[in-house]
């Protein structure tokens, strides 16, 4: 059945047994996926674009942009019985899918993705970690919708990103030509299918802490909304039972769940000082403009238990 006239069906296998569609310009493909959900197609049907008039991240103001065919724009409609049945940890399990895939497609990079709670692809740069994948989330009545956008061959950025993003290509020191993008979107497809597959209790948190960005680090976070609250130091410890973080916060001895607040981009080190060995916090990366925080929590509709991340 056709849903949508205006995108053409792409030869690529699917291992979720549904359709691929492409369009090189679309306003957002989370908003062509509802579309395509409300005319009923099928769970694991997938929407990819080169180009979004309107790609969103999570939050009011925050958009994804990204040049026509330099990275890799989909959707992924996922269709579940109830809430009850949605996995686990859906945002942080497909930013594991993700990250796999990734080193799947270059071998530059295996073994050097990494993971950033709640849903972002990290990957290596010569001045540290960088973002180059981020993952959305969003649920109504009709299903999940997962958008996932890969910076695939950008050379460069503008100077405001700079010190904030990577691609592929300049992770791995490759150049990446531009229709590769739908050999990487076969790749995560595989892996997406793999991971989101019932595994157990614990298989998937232990895949996920392998790879979860600044484990045993200091890092600044700040609960509530942007500015509410003073931020503070804690080790990330890792990831609990429901994709929550885990941290240890400075003085602390016990555990604690992380779940709704900012962790601030770049890292808090421990600094003994003149303070005979106490913590101390110390920046060493972006500003703390608004672009440069990552929002954690936030419920998608229909009680879905669901933590979504940023992807501007």
């Amino acid at each position: 059945m056709c849903y949508n006239i205006h995108m053409n069906r792409l030869d690529i296998f699917n291992p979720f047994c549904a359709p691929v569609y492409y369009a090189p310009s679309v306003g957002s493909t989370m908003d062509e996926a509802q579309s395509l959900a409300r005319a009923g197609a099928p769970g694991g049907t997938v929407v990819c674009a080169d180009y979004q008039k309107a790609g969103r991240g999570r939050g009011v103001g925050r958009a994804w942009e990204a040049r026509a065919g330099q990275s890799l724009l989909f959707t992924i409609l996922l269709r579940f019985p109830g809430s009850w049945e949605i996995p686990q940890a859906l945002t942080l399990r497909a930013g594991l899918a993700v990250a796999l895939a990734i080193e799947d497609f270059s071998l530059a990079l295996a073994g050097r993705a990494r993971i950033k709670w709640p849903n972002d692809v990290m990957l290596p740069t010569p001045r540290g970690m960088r973002k180059a994948a981020g993952i959305l989330a969003e649920a109504d009545e009709y299903c999940v919708r997962l958008g996932i956008g890969v910076n695939v061959s950008q050379a460069g950025f503008p100077a405001e990103l700079e010190g904030k993003a990577t691609s592929v290509a300049l992770a791995s020191g490759e150049a990446v030509e531009s229709a590769r993008r739908f050999e990487l979107l076969g790749k995560i497809l595989a892996r997406l299918c793999a991971e989101l597959k019932p595994d157990g209790a614990t298989a998937w948190r232990e895949r996920a802490e392998e790879r979860l960005h600044m484990r045993d680090e200091v890092g600044l976070f700040a609960e509530g909304a942007i500015g509410s609250s003073p931020p503070f130091a804690a080790v990330i410890a890792g990831i609990g039972l429901d994709g929550e973080l885990l941290i240890v916060p400075e003085g602390a001895i016990e555990v604690r769940a992380f779940v709704t607040g900012e962790q601030m981009m770049g890292y808090a080190h421990r600094d003994r000082g003149k303070s005979g060995g106490d913590l101390g916090c110390v920046m060493r990366a972006a500003q703390q403009d608004v672009q440069g925080r990552v929002l954690l929590g936030g419920v998608p509709a229909q009680g879905v238990r669901e933590r979504r991340g940023d992807t501007a």
